[in-house]
């Protein structure tokens, strides 16, 4: 079935005329890919379990199964028009970037990339897709992040992008994987509220120079909204009540009866770690605006298998342990959609 829909998809993208997009809504998305790695040993990175010879077996065959689900995930959740703007997570290089979207179907859809490779000593990028056809690239840039608690640690860039939409509105947008939990929650929260204190340096320098700036924040932040490195570090809102344009409030814990029960699952516990925050500017006031004020997670039957342990479902991902599953990911994608109206609120 999901075939079926990628063929109509592609001929609807061949032959169709650029828009806005359909309904006027463009489609932003962000994706932990869960290791999208090619199969070539990199000696300045710690990437050997990807190899054909490691106890993965990371080979060819893999590599391009992985391609092939992604690039379907992608088609499907722009439904009727691919997303305008996808951030991800977990990928190795710009080689695996042009694999995506230069040789699979989204090829037809004429995909820009930004991404810097990153000091993580894993080689894990954060990158960001967009259609050229729709968004213009001003400025990017890789937002370094040194602890200087423990100097010797390494996690992923923060990514920045400027740009502009066809109707003519600055986008600033951040595309984020915090540091895990690998280690212990205690123990690694530091490091967290550390980066999120240097995300939030960031958007206070928009919001001095533009207190209306258009701002939007994605990633794996591998914390909940509750957290405090979310709620009390980065300082953004769970209500829309007194909202104001220079402020941040997170699209994940508002309407929270319209979400699956999360986009990761431990054990018999479901986490949001991956999410949108956004400024109030596309809340309210704007012609631009995030389409009911929410996000949601993206949790379609192909994306899920049964939990035999913990019961219910659970991510279909590509690994279980070292055990080969050939699934999509163990995180589920979220998205937002941007609406413009030439009336505002």
């Amino acid at each position: 079935m999901i075939n079926r829909l990628v063929l109509v998809f592609l001929l609807y993208g061949v032959f169709s005329n650029i828009t806005f997009g359909q309904n006027n809504k463009l489609r932003v998305v962000f994706w932990n890919l869960e290791n999208l790695f090619d199969t070539r040993d990199d000696t300045l990175k710690l990437d050997n379990e990807f190899l054909p010879e490691s106890k993965r077996h990371w080979d060819n065959h893999r590599f391009y199964k992985k391609l092939n689900n992604t690039y379907k995930v992608i088609i499907g959740i722009g439904e009727w028009d691919p997303p305008a703007m996808i951030g991800l997570c977990e990928v190795e290089n710009r080689y695996v970037l042009n694999q995506l979207i230069y040789e699979t179907p989204l090829k037809n859809f004429n995909y820009g990339i930004v991404h810097y490779e990153s000091p993580d000593r894993r080689g894990i990028d954060v990158a960001f897709l967009y259609r050229k056809s729709i968004f213009t690239i001003d400025t990017s840039l890789a937002v370094s992040i040194r602890f200087p608690f423990d100097p010797g640690s390494r996690t992923r860039d923060i990514l920045y992008i400027r740009g502009r939409i066809i109707t003519g509105d600055t986008l600033h947008l951040y595309v984020n994987h915090w540091p895990s939990r690998y280690g212990g929650y205690l123990e690694t929260k530091p490091k967290r509220n550390f980066v999120a204190e240097i995300l939030k340096s960031h958007t206070d320098s928009l919001f001095r120079f533009n207190p209306s700036a258009k701002i939007i924040v994605m990633g794996d932040f591998n914390d909940d909204p509750t957290d405090e490195s979310i709620s009390q570090y980065l300082m953004t809102f769970a209500d829309t009540l007194g909202m104001r344009t220079d402020a941040l409030y997170n699209l994940m814990a508002l309407n929270k009866s319209d979400n699956f029960e999360g986009t990761l699952k431990y054990q018999q516990d479901w986490n949001t770690f991956d999410q949108f925050i956004v400024s109030g500017s596309l809340m309210y006031g704007s012609s631009l605006l995030i389409s009911n004020k929410k996000a949601s997670i993206f949790h379609p039957g192909y994306l899920l298998e049964p939990d035999d342990k913990f019961l219910g479902s659970k991510p279909f991902r590509t690994y279980s342990g070292f055990k080969y599953n050939g699934g999509f990911s163990d995180h589920l994608p979220v998205y937002l959609d941007l609406i413009y109206n030439d009336q505002t609120e």
